[in-house]
C-alpha cells in the first residue's frame, strides 16, 4: 500500500483517541481535589501509587478491598443529560461497604465504559467520583475509560469502581462482635441510592408512564430529580464514631434490602427485632409501591426504604451515637435491639419478623 492510499483507522472503527486525551485534561482538575498525601505522583501513569508506608503506626494493618457500580440508575442520568452526580453514587456505593468492617477508605479506582468519548461529559462523571472521594476522606488514583463503538449506542455509559481501605486488626467490625442486648441504630437515606431502579424504572417510566420531567407533589420537585438524588455517604460518620465509642458492626444497606443486609451482621443464634413503628418511609418509596401495586414483601427486599446504614451498638455507646451523628447532620434513631432467636416478643412491638417481611439473623 503506498502512503497515499486510506486504509482502515482506529477512528473509522469508532475510537477517538485524541477525544480520549481530551477527556483527560478535563477530569484532572476534578481529579485533585480527591487527594490524600499519601498518594504519590498524579494522573497519567499506568497505575496510581498510594504511600504503605502510613500503615507503620498499624500494629496488624487488615487491606479491605470492595467494587461496584451504580446499576440501572446510570439510564436516569443519560435520560435526563446530567452526569455530574452518578460518579457520587458510585463513590458511596464502594466506600460505604469498606466501612461496615471499620476500615478508613483509603483509594478509589474508577472504570468508565461508554460508546462513544465525548470528553465534557467523562469529565462531568469524573468530576462526581472526585467529589463523592473528597466527601468520603479517599483519594481517587487513577481510572479507565474505554470506548466500546458498536456494543454500546454513542450516548450508553456505565460506570464501575473499586476501593480499598485499612483497619487494624483488632479493631475489625462485624458479626463476631455482636451480642444479645445490642442496640440497633437506622441511619436515613438520601432516597433511592442507587439500588431497585430496574424495579422503581419499570414501575413509574414504563408501566405508569411517567416523565421524567414530572413534577411529583409529593416529591417537591420533578421525578427525574427525585430518581437521581445522590447517594448519601456515610464512610466518615461511621468512623466518627468507631473513635468516639464503642460499636460492633455496620450494615450498609443496598440490593436485598433492610433483614438481607443486616442479617449479614447477625451471628448464628441471634435475631435482630426491628420496630416498623420508629420512622415513615419516603415519599418516593410510598409512590413506587402505591402506583405499582408492589407488594410489601417485594419491595422490602428491594429498596432500602429510607435506611441507608444501620449501627449495632452496646447500650451504653447510643447516646453518644446519637449525638454524633446528629451533630454531623444525619437523622438516626433508635430502630431495634438484638435478642436471642429463642426469646419470645412479648411487648407486643410492631416488629419485622420471618412473616412480615424483615427479618434479620
Amino acid at each position: 500500500m503506498t502512503s497515499n492510499e486510506s486504509g482502515a483507522t482506529y477512528a473509522a472503527a469508532g475510537v477517538d483517541i485524541e477525544a480520549g486525551d481530551r477527556a483527560v485534561e478535563l477530569m484532572k482538575q476534578w481529579v485533585k481535589k480527591a487527594n490524600r498525601p499519601e498518594v504519590v505522583g498524579g494522573i497519567g501513569g499506568f497505575a496510581g501509587l498510594f504511600d504503605a508506608s502510613a500503615f507503620k503506626r498499624y500494629e496488624r494493618p487488615l487491606l479491605a478491598s470492595a467494587t461496584d457500580g451504580v446499576g440501572t440508575k446510570v439510564a436516569i442520568s443519560r435520560a435526563m443529560d446530567k452526569h455530574d452526580t452518578i460518579g457520587h453514587d458510585l463513590v458511596g456505593m464502594v466506600v460505604d461497604d469498606l466501612v461496615v468492617c471499620g476500615a478508613e477508605p483509603l483509594f478509589m479506582t474508577d472504570y468508565i465504559c461508554v460508546g462513544k468519548v465525548v470528553p465534557e461529559r467523562v469529565a462531568q462523571i469524573v468530576k462526581g467520583i472526585a467529589e463523592g472521594c473528597a466527601l468520603a476522606g479517599c483519594a481517587l488514583v487513577g481510572g479507565e475509560t474505554a470506548e466500546h463503538p458498536g456494543l454500546l449506542g454513542p450516548d450508553d455509559y456505565d460506570v464501575a469502581g473499586a476501593g480499598t481501605g485499612v483497619v487494624e486488626a483488632d479493631a475489625l467490625l462485624g458479626a463476631e462482635r455482636v451480642r444479645a442486648g445490642d442496640v440497633v441504630i437506622a441511619m436515613a437515606a438520601s432516597g433511592l441510592h442507587s439500588n431497585g431502579y430496574s424495579l422503581v424504572r419499570h414501575v413509574l417510566l414504563n408501566e405508569a408512564g411517567w416523565k421524567l420531567d414530572r413534577k411529583v407533589e409529593e416529591f417537591g420537585r420533578t421525578l427525574g430529580e427525585e430518581l437521581l438524588e445522590p447517594t448519601r455517604i456515610y464512610s466518615l460518620d461511621c468512623l466518627a464514631l468507631t473513635r468516639a465509642t464503642e460499636v460492633h458492626a455496620f450494615s450498609h444497606v443496598t440490593g436485598g434490602g433492610l433483614a438481607a443486609n443486616l442479617a449479614r451482621v447477625v451471628p448464628a443464634g441471634l435475631h435482630a427485632r426491628l420496630d416498623r413503628g420508629t420512622w415513615t418511609p419516603l415519599p418516593v418509596f410510598q409512590t413506587v409501591a402505591r402506583v405499582g401495586k408492589v407488594a410489601t414483601l417485594e419491595i422490602e427486599k428491594t429498596l432500602n426504604m429510607g435506611v441507608g446504614m444501620v449501627a449495632v451498638v452496646p447500650p451504653e455507646s447510643v447516646d453518644t451515637v446519637l449525638a454524633i451523628l446528629e451533630d454531623r447532620g444525619v437523622e438516626a434513631w433508635l430502630l431495634g435491639d438484638i435478642v436471642d432467636r429463642t426469646a419470645e416478643h412479648a411487648d407486643g412491638a410492631a416488629l419485622y419478623n420471618e412473616y412480615e417481611g424483615f427479618s434479620a439473623g
